[in-house]
């Protein structure tokens, strides 16, 4: 498969958790091919404006000292409830959740974090199994 044409400049920036050993984590889960995948809350978009992510989507994520480790290709991007995420999703985000409930509260975990809560402000978000959740396979395209 050919790679896609793109500015890598012009590309939106991922930032996978917040800088520091979580994220240095994360990035390098990516870069060894552990982590395929991303999860991501509905709500966060909504508040922040922005569009969900899209099938196609190209991506540059940055390590915890803001530089660029890798760009990214989203191959799968599906909306589920908190409740309905799959196994195969938990495991292929790479972090070692051994099935979709141990997923979820790892990822409640940091959802409802004061860095988290501050970050998003008010109102505040209640997590229920009705939360939708952005659900996103991806594949890593170049190596920086």
């Amino acid at each position: 498969m050919s790679l896609p044409a793109y500015d890598i400049d012009r590309l939106p920036r991922g930032e996978h958790a917040f800088p520091g050993p979580l994220r240095d984590q994360l990035v390098a889960a990516i870069l060894d091919g552990r982590k395929t995948a991303t999860s991501s809350l509905v709500e966060d978009y909504v508040r922040e404006g922005e569009p969900l992510p899209q099938v196609g989507d190209l991506e540059v994520v940055l390590d915890s000292a803001g530089r660029v480790v890798c760009v990214t290709r989203n191959v799968a991007v599906v909306v589920r409830r908190l409740g309905d995420v799959v196994d195969e999703h938990a495991h292929r985000e790479g972090e070692g959740h051994v099935d979709a409930a141990a997923w979820r509260r790892g990822h409640e975990s940091f959802w409802t974090s004061p860095e988290c809560v501050a970050e998003r402000g008010d109102p505040p978000l209640v997590l229920a199994d009705d939360t939708e959740i952005v659900c996103v396979t991806f594949e890593v395209l170049e190596r920086r």
